[in-house]
């Protein structure tokens, strides 16, 4: 199935199902682009400039029938921004855990359009959405 018969406003419907991901304003037809606040970095901080640890994760097509996903973590600013950092050790399993988590749920509505996903050649052999 190509996006001539999955149209861009199906998609975008799509990946809002499931679940806070997707940044509708970050996405054009060509790509897609989910985030996940995974950890606050401190709750002690008013709601307005909370920072977080967690990751980002773009989704392109040239021919609407291919995609290929690429993700990074970091951490999410005070001013609304990502920046590429390393997760401190203790967080590293639950950036871990909602990447895996939105990648199965992604995985599941990508076959249920008969569209495939791929990771970028650009994250190697060796990420952490390899297959087992």
């Amino acid at each position: 199935m190509s996006i001539d018969k999955v149209s861009h406003r199906k998609l975008v419907r799509v990946f809002t199902a499931i679940g806070p991901y997707l940044r509708e304003l970050k996405t054009c037809e060509t790509q897609y682009f989910f985030d996940c606040l995974s950890v606050c970095a401190s709750a002690k901080a008013s709601p307005e400039v909370r920072e977080f640890w967690g990751w980002w994760l773009t989704l392109d097509t040239q021919d609407g029938e291919q995609f290929e996903f690429h993700y990074q973590l970091g951490f999410f600013d005070a001013s609304g921004e990502w920046q590429l950092k390393a997760i401190p050790k203790k967080h590293q399993a639950e950036v871990t855990r909602t990447l895996r988590d939105f990648y199965d749920k992604l995985g599941v509505c990508m076959d249920g359009l008969a569209l495939s996903v791929r990771p970028s050649i650009a994250l190697g052999t060796d990420h952490l959405l390899s297959p087992a």
